[in-house]
């Protein structure tokens, strides 16, 4: 099947930072196979013509950190810092989860995100239930690497743990039955939850079966919180990074999420390690955690990708929003010519698929890449003068969810024309309303 798509324009996000006018995007099966001036459709084998008048295409966003299972908590956990959320709300509400509405909770999440022109996530769930989140990805056609948090130590809420050897044989399962599973589209990630949740066995063990397995990801949280960083002090003797890596367990499939704290050597260590950081600003001003030095990182070579963290903590899932203020944050720290919109919009997008191993099928409209495509209408009341100039502008600093048009994944609809192709909305905000209902008659806070 050959579908052709036209548009007035067309930001690639390749390195060259391509942009083209008046063009059409020739998809065959899941792949861009060709880019090309709309007068000259005529010329291609006959397909579908999708007219997308008035539409800007884009590479669809890649988060890097999220939290489907805590969609559910949305608005339940607000102004608390880092260890105070979590043991007084969310260890709580995740440990109270059953299959029913931790399914729930993910498919709430994922029309959002796909609403809002995200086709790509990296996914920590919970100690439980982790095959429900990617039933329900695989079911909605998002591409995900997905991993359960690993926890055999928990000592702000006991009652969320597994035992070591459990945690372990039930994440080589789950990576075992579920890596490159719906087509290679759901990949795994150990996902150990952070140092303070787990022992050094379950770390190093974790990375191993990363690193034992063709494109896997170690993916945690590190460097978020000073109260967080003064107990792994106080417990391992080493700052947060300095432990990982006396683990060792930082590499290029590391993906470790915030570094808001770290020091001069810490940085020097993901640089010459090649592990890489998931910048989530909104949960970092909300949690009252500060605000990482994303200038410094990338100038030392650090690679840095974006994510919207839970819903808990944000309160919203659109990668619009943490461009916006990715850029804005350093602005007001480090100069107005800090963080541009075309830098921002990079890490975004090409930046986030370097980060997950897949540069070189996602991340950019491309010949050759997978059709991972969003349709934005940047011609509404509050953009109308767009500049084809500098889409950068437009899409950072002005767009938003409601301009999202279409989505495909994969070269599939999920998103067309500001209507889901196979989720139903309705459905799911009924069954999470009740879900939510039953789950918090079962939570227990301590």
């Amino acid at each position: 099947m050959v579908s052709i798509i036209c548009v007035d324009n067309i930001v690639t996000g390749n390195v060259n930072t391509e942009t083209f006018q008046n063009s059409a995007i020739v998809v065959r099966g899941n792949h861009i196979i060709n880019i090309i001036p709309q007068k000259e459709i005529s010329s291609v084998e006959t397909g579908e013509i999708v007219r997308a008048d008035g539409c800007t295409a884009i590479p669809g966003f890649i988060q890097t950190h999220v939290h489907l299972c805590q969609t559910l908590f949305r608005g339940m956990a607000d102004d608390l810092e880092l260890l105070d959320w979590l043991r007084l709300k969310i260890f709580p509400l995740e440990a109270a989860h059953n299959s029913c509405s931790m399914y729930s909770s993910a498919m709430l999440g994922i029309a959002e995100l796909i609403r809002s022109g995200t086709t790509t996530i990296l996914d920590m769930g919970s100690v439980h239930h982790e095959e429900e989140i990617i039933l329900a990805i695989g079911e909605t056609g998002l591409r995900a690497f997905v991993g359960k948090a690993m926890m055999d130590v928990n000592d702000l809420y006991p009652k969320l743990k597994e035992p070591t050897t459990e945690s372990l044989r039930s994440t080589r399962e789950l990576a075992e039955r579920w890596h490159n599973s719906y087509d290679g589209r759901i990949k795994y990630a150990m996902a150990p939850r952070f140092i303070l949740s787990c022992t050094d066995k379950l770390l190093r063990e974790a990375y191993e079966m990363a690193s034992s397995s063709n494109g896997m990801l170690f993916h945690t949280h590190a460097s978020e919180n000073k109260n967080e960083i003064d107990q792994i002090r106080q417990r391992c003797k080493m700052e947060n990074i300095e432990y990982l890596h006396h683990l060792g367990v930082l590499s290029e499939r590391s993906c470790l999420a915030h570094c808001v704290h770290v020091n001069e050597r810490e940085v020097d260590l993901l640089r010459s390690t090649s592990a890489t950081v998931a910048h989530c600003p909104s949960s970092n001003l909300k949690l009252g955690s500060g605000i990482a030095n994303i200038p410094y990182l990338i100038n030392m070579g650090v690679h840095v990708s974006l994510g919207a963290d839970g819903a808990p903590c944000n309160n919203t899932l659109s990668m619009f929003q943490e461009m916006r203020l990715a850029s804005l944050l350093q602005k007001s720290l480090h100069g107005a010519t800090a963080m541009s919109a075309k830098k921002v919009f990079e890490m975004a997008t090409l930046g986030g698929a370097r980060v997950l191993g897949l540069g070189h099928d996602i991340g950019s409209i491309e010949v050759g890449k997978k059709a991972d495509i969003v349709l934005l209408n940047l011609e509404r009341i509050w953009n109308p003068l767009a500049s084809d100039d500098d889409p950068y502008s437009t899409i950072v600093y002005s767009a938003g969810p409601e301009n999202v048009d279409s989505v495909m994944i994969d070269g599939r609809w999920v998103y067309r024309k500001g209507e889901f192709v196979n989720i139903d909305e309705g459905k799911i905000m009924s069954e999470t309303k009740r879900e939510l209902k039953t789950l918090l008659e079962r939570a227990e806070f301590s």
